[in-house]
């Protein structure tokens, strides 16, 4: 099965944060993703909204139900109580949770699932309780127990954080090696009932290979890459190259 492709809208919403002005739209280029053939959209609101303003989480609502109701919002971030609250009045279809500090410019590790099992299974309850399916972010390191632990939280899935091998574009070998990690954590945690995600770093490039290792992933959430390929092919045309990387039959 083809994974579905969800585009994060961060950089376009930093590029139009250089300004006091209302272009690059972020939801005119969530809507050309979508027309295009994504599944969903993805945004990380921080606390000092550098990218993604709070502001936009009600306009990109209402794009996806009004528009196109059969896509998802996903929208992830560090779940302090503001951030809960948010999620709680926009009402994703998901809710990736990352153990960011808000100073990070990126996300760059998955969580300490032992060190924060108890605040991940109350967070992952209230989340859940409000019709939220919630997906953790995970290093795809191999380790089985972080996984297990993981599945203790009663999250739907993890999302498999891809940074180290997509970093790896001039390493294969050594990308090979991280790969098998990232396929056995994925393995680990099918077995347990959760179903994967994964983002960080994705290209075109890079996606048949991981697809091909964990051909039941469920979805990949890319933005940087997807962004910087959309500067030379255009928004639509970069949308249905990656989701062809994903396996879909995209014309």
């Amino acid at each position: 099965m083809p994974a579905k492709l969800s585009v994060n809208l961060n950089a376009i919403a930093m590029l139009r944060n250089r300004r006091d002005l209302p272009w690059p739209d972020v939801a005119y280029f969530g809507h050309i993703a979508l027309a295009a053939g994504a599944s969903g959209l993805t945004v990380h609101p921080r606390p000092d909204q550098r990218h993604i303003r709070f502001s936009d989480l009600p306009v990109l609502r209402a794009l996806i139900d009004d528009s196109f109701p059969a896509a998802e919002f996903n929208i992830e971030g560090y779940p302090t109580e503001d951030f809960l609250v948010l999620c709680e009045e926009t009402q994703p279809e998901q809710v990736t949770l990352v153990p960011d500090d808000p100073s990070q410019a990126t996300s760059d590790h998955g969580w300490d699932f032992q060190k924060h099992a108890v605040f991940l299974k109350q967070v992952v309850g209230r989340l859940k309780a409000g019709g939220m399916r919630v997906s953790l972010f995970a290093d795809g390191d191999g380790e089985r127990e972080a996984v297990e632990l993981a599945a203790e939280t009663g999250a739907a899935r993890i999302e498999l954080y891809t940074g180290p091998y997509g970093g790896c574009f001039d390493d294969p070998q050594k990308g090979d090696a991280l790969l098998e990690k990232l396929g056995q954590t994925a393995d680990y945690a099918a077995a347990l009932g959760l179903a994967v995600n994964a983002g960080h770093d994705l290209t075109v490039a890079n996606l048949p290979k991981l697809m091909k290792r964990i051909p039941y992933l469920a979805e990949v959430s890319i933005g940087h890459g997807l962004t910087a390929d959309a500067l030379e092919y255009g928004m639509a045309e970069t949308v249905r190259r990656f989701c062809r990387a994903c396996g879909q039959a995209i014309s």
